[in-house]
């Protein structure tokens, strides 16, 4: 199977960036509703619909749902591209919805996507009221697990640009996680399929994105949804899309997300997780917080009346400005900064710093500055 041919004849072209709420999906949804697979299945704080779909008729039960958190789009998009591919007739699709009956919800928390903020309308992260059910979202997503009883849990979410791969300098592009079912740690028979599914996806991934394949941390937190789940003894696998190098909008993320899904439900139809490879998966690096979106070195700066050569590092903050995201880049931290990245780096070999301001790259001021008074950035990047 030739997954970028797959990709490329399957993505769903309507949607793109990192901006996705209600209104791009659903005519999608409408689209895909030839017979009463799309419902309503509650509403947000704000009273916007959650929409689920469902199709397949095998005995595998697999439940999907993606913007728990509203300002993780990228997994949305690749199970709308995934969809696509269950709907074009092929050999393949066939085969999936003979093996499996899948459950989706692309947008669980609507109002966040709409606000592009990670918690939902009561500023409540999803994610973290698993057991006390406080939201109409989580009752939701709760209610559904009860009533379709999956063989298999995907939670779909993104992650942020600072994490890499380990100490290896390179971004985890794409993350996962088979979470704890106890405080322990412990490894049974419902997690270790997560485990066996892990490994074999990265198996997959490290073919296209060699040495940036990431492990989330697996303490154990009731209260988060993959932990609850697994606890109650079904395999939940956490996806998180990462980032790429130059790939701010997560378009190609997006593109091994869906390779990761393809994969995903190819290797259970397979029955290709029946070996313990725990430590195949414990060798995949640990997510590890080493990255800036922008490292400058080697800075002559004035520091209390002292020339000092340092560096500093800036982030980008995704703002919502009339229902488009900017990524605007304000300076975070400034000093030796060992064993940490850039995804952009910039030698300045000594250049003096300074700035419209005081001449000194202060926390929270936006990376526009100069060097040796001739060489201009503007949001973090060289103005040409």
């Amino acid at each position: 199977m030739n997954l970028e041919e797959l990709f490329s004849q399957y993505k769903e072209e309507s949607i793109k960036g990192r901006y996705l709420t209600l209104n791009e999906i659903e005519p999608l949804l409408e689209k895909l509703n030839t017979n009463n697979q799309v419902k309503v299945i509650g509403h947000s704080v704000l009273e916007q619909p959650i929409y689920s779909y469902q199709i397949g008729t095998g005995e595998t039960r697999i439940y999907l749902w993606s913007q728990m958190h509203g300002n993780e789009s990228t997994t949305t998009k690749a199970l709308f591209d995934f969809i696509n591919v269950l709907n074009s007739g092929s050999e393949f699709a066939a085969k999936m919805l003979a093996a499996f009956t899948f459950y989706c919800i692309p947008i669980l928390n609507p109002d966040g996507a709409k606000l592009y903020t990670r918690v939902n309308a009561n500023e409540i992260d999803l994610n973290r009221d698993s057991q006390d059910l406080t939201q109409p979202e989580s009752k939701v997503l709760r209610a559904v697990f009860e009533e379709f009883k999956p063989h298999f849990c995907f939670n779909l979410h993104d992650q942020r640009t600072i994490f890499g791969a380990g100490d290896t300098g390179k971004p985890a592009t794409v993350s996962f996680l088979a979470p704890s079912y106890n405080e322990e740690r412990e490894v049974n028979e419902n997690r270790l399929k997560a485990i066996n599914l892990i490994a074999g996806l990265n198996d997959v991934l490290q073919q296209y994105i060699p040495g940036q394949v990431g492990r989330f941390d697996d303490s154990f937190n009731i209260n988060c949804i993959g932990d609850t789940f697994q606890y109650l003894g079904v395999p939940t696998i956490l996806f998180e899309a990462g980032h790429y190098p130059g790939d701010y909008d997560r378009e190609i993320t997006r593109k091994f997300l869906f390779f990761s899904l393809i994969s995903s439900f190819k290797l259970i139809s397979e029955n290709d997780l029946v070996d313990n490879r725990n430590c195949d998966y414990l060798n995949i690096s640990q997510n590890k917080v080493v990255f800036y979106d922008f490292m400058y070195k080697n800075i002559k700066i004035n520091y209390d009346g002292i020339e000092i050569i340092t560096n500093f590092v800036a982030q980008y903050r995704e703002e919502l400005i009339e229902n488009k995201i900017h990524f605007n880049a304000y300076i975070v931290e400034a000093g030796e900064l060992e064993n940490y990245f850039g995804h952009y780096e910039y030698d300045a070999e000594g250049a003096a710093y300074s700035d419209d301001y005081d001449n000194f790259p202060k926390t929270n001021q936006r990376a526009d500055f100069y060097l040796n008074k001739n060489v201009k950035f503007v949001n973090g990047l060289i103005k040409s």
